[in-house]
């Protein structure tokens, strides 16, 4: 087996430890610090680049997942709720998948239809770049590019409170 494989599956199963143990699993944990998030450039599956910087100015969710991870499955269908709800408000979405190619990703979404791009961080030098405690884990950057919140685990992404709270960034700024 892959050692990146055995690596993100020792980190998932954390991470679904963490997860069970919340007692608000769709909690959006405030960042200390609110540090920049670390810019990167990485290709679609239809090889069309994205680069964070380019999109200052407005809020980013920043997801990491991998097709062989159960709970990254179980929370993409309400992460597209999330998108048909957030993408004509201007907020962007971009779901880094951890390590594997193109074919793989592009086969896995015959079964789970998703309209927000797909990133490929083939080599993890991306992931290695963020404070990723496990798959999914996701990050909410402010229009200034800083990390306010993290989510560790599954969230059903399409509750209302979330989307508020993702949302009410649009007018953050210092």
């Amino acid at each position: 087996m892959n050692p990146l494989r055995i690596y993100f599956s020792i980190l998932l199963l954390l991470a679904g430890l963490v997860s069970t143990a919340q007692s608000q699993p769709d909690v959006l944990h405030p960042v200390k610090g609110q540090p920049l998030a670390p810019d990167f450039e990485l290709k679609d599956i239809d090889d069309n680049i994205h680069r964070l910087s380019d999109y200052r100015g407005k809020v980013v969710l920043v997801n990491f997942w991998a097709t062989w991870c159960p709970p990254c499955r179980f929370e993409l269908p309400s992460m597209e709720q999330l998108w048909q709800a957030i993408q004509k408000e201007g907020v962007i979405m971009l779901a880094i998948n951890v390590g594997e190619d193109a074919d793989t990703i592009f086969t896995f979404t015959s079964d789970y239809s998703v309209t927000f791009p797909l990133l490929l961080d083939r080599d993890s030098s991306v992931t290695k770049k963020y404070p990723v405690l496990g798959i999914p884990t996701s990050f909410i950057l402010d229009p200034q590019g800083r990390i306010i919140y993290r989510a560790v685990g599954t969230r059903e992404w399409n509750d209302p409170q979330l989307i508020q709270t993702i949302l009410s960034l649009k007018s953050k700024t210092r």
